[in-house]
């Protein structure tokens, strides 16, 4: 039987491996839990993502338009490349800082976009089911 260290996000494991015979080696279940891993088992909702004050910035999307935000309006950007599961908030909504305004799924996780700021939605540039990329404008504010 050999020792191993093993490093796994941050997190060292003590494993033993012990090597065996194709004909004498156990049947091990396709699914297995990781009894001695931290996070086995564990359901953790991520914190929303902060969303900066920015300048906006063209965007490609399927019609071709640049939108850009008014004269002293900032836009919501993408923080990574995702798909908009649902629009949280309407034009002309008052919003104040911490507001979810878009929940962008990413990477099979739900993040929610929250303001930065307070303001009122000056425009939704995004509907629901849309694919964004990093960057891209998803809501102006004023």
């Amino acid at each position: 039987m050999k020792t191993y260290k093993v490093t796994v996000d941050g997190h060292a494991f003590t494993v033993q491996v012990e090597e065996v015979d194709e004909d004498s080696a156990p049947v091990i279940p396709e699914k297995t839990e990781n009894k001695s891993s931290p996070a086995a088992g564990a359901q953790t909702k991520p914190e929303p993502l902060k969303v900066e004050k920015e300048a906006a910035a063209p965007v490609n999307n399927q019609a071709g338009a640049t939108p850009k935000a008014g004269a002293g309006g900032s836009s919501v950007k993408a923080p990574m490349p995702g798909s908009v599961l649902e629009v949280m908030v309407n034009v002309g909504d008052n919003i104040k800082d911490g507001d979810v305004l878009i929940v962008l799924e990413a990477m099979k996780m739900e993040n929610e976009l929250t303001a930065s700021q307070a303001g009122t939605v000056a425009e939704i540039l995004v509907k629901k089911g849309d694919t964004v990329n990093s960057g891209d404008p998803l809501i102006v504010l004023k």
